[in-house]
């Protein structure tokens, strides 16, 4: 088990875990929200490449380069559908939805990658997907056409793309993690570049920028490069687990300072999340016996 890996996976989650938060206070949609993302990590992780030399190492073959490309498509649409969903629903709601993610990678994990589909990883997974049901509270809505347009299919779509993000980014092994998140994000931003409104960012407060920079070179530059240079080292199973620590800190987050107040269920689904992590963590040594 590469703890190294673990750790930096947790840390990203955790601090992705207050985007929502930051989403709220940027006072811009979720498109122009993403591209000014992009660019702000493009710096970010650029910077860093080529302060590190990195840059002159790189190993540049055809068939990574077009996945990193396809990758970057995958990250930035889940960006945009995620932010979508904050505009329609709930901090915690959409990001629990979102959350679903894990059962696609798992499930695309084993049709096109042939991982082994475990009962512990199975139990695990189950688990951390029954409470993020719970953190959900489906009981919010009244009927189907409300829930449908409440934001879960933008959450979905976010959750879809996550996986694919994932699970891609899981075939690109010689490419360091600087040029990965960098070419991602320059990808996002040619993307969305002839479909943003220049005219929203007129009249937005100090307060609205800090927000915005702290979206683009903490939640997108810093995390992704946490983000991609664990994921590589970490088996799906692990990954898919580990991810869910993500919901638990934007509850947390919502409690503290939006005033959100978990009901009885979603506390349980809170309990469920951590025990299906510590459950894939904790792998216990199998028993060695020996015959004279």
């Amino acid at each position: 088990m590469n703890v190294s890996a673990i750790i930096k996976l947790s840390v990203s989650m955790a601090i992705f875990g207050s985007i929502g938060f930051f989403t709220i206070h940027t006072g811009v949609p979720a498109l122009e929200l993403v591209f000014i993302r992009c660019i702000c990590a493009t710096l970010f992780i650029g910077g860093v490449w080529l302060a590190t030399g990195g840059h002159r190492t790189e190993k540049w073959a055809k068939k990574e380069v077009l996945r990193t490309f396809i990758c970057g498509f995958f990250i930035v649409l889940n960006w945009v559908f995620l932010f979508k969903a904050f505009e329609e629903m709930s901090i915690s709601i959409a990001i629990s939805i979102y959350n679903i993610a894990p059962i696609f990678v798992l499930i695309f994990g084993a049709l096109f990658l042939k991982e082994k589909m475990t009962v512990r990883a199975l139990l695990a997974t189950l688990t951390c997907f029954i409470g993020s049901i719970f953190i959900i509270g489906l009981n919010n809505f009244i009927s189907l056409s409300e829930f449908m347009q409440s934001g879960f299919v933008w959450a979905l779509l976010a959750a879809l793309f996550y996986a694919f993000t994932m699970l891609t980014s899981r075939t690109i092994t010689n490419l360091s993690s600087y040029a990965l998140t960098y070419v991602q994000t320059a990808v996002g931003i040619v993307m969305l570049l002839p479909f943003v409104d220049f005219s929203l960012f007129e009249g937005l407060t100090t307060t609205n920028w800090l927000y915005i920079l702290g979206t683009g070179f903490i939640h997108t530059g810093f995390v992704y490069y946490l983000f991609f240079d664990s994921i590589r080292s970490l088996s799906t199973i692990l990954v898919s687990v580990l991810v869910f620590v993500d919901p638990v800190v934007a509850i947390l987050l919502d409690m503290l300072f939006l005033d959100f107040m978990p009901s009885l269920l979603q506390t349980v689904g809170i309990l469920l999340v951590f025990g299906g992590i510590i459950y894939t963590v904790y792998i216990p040594k199998p028993r060695v016996t020996s015959r004279e």
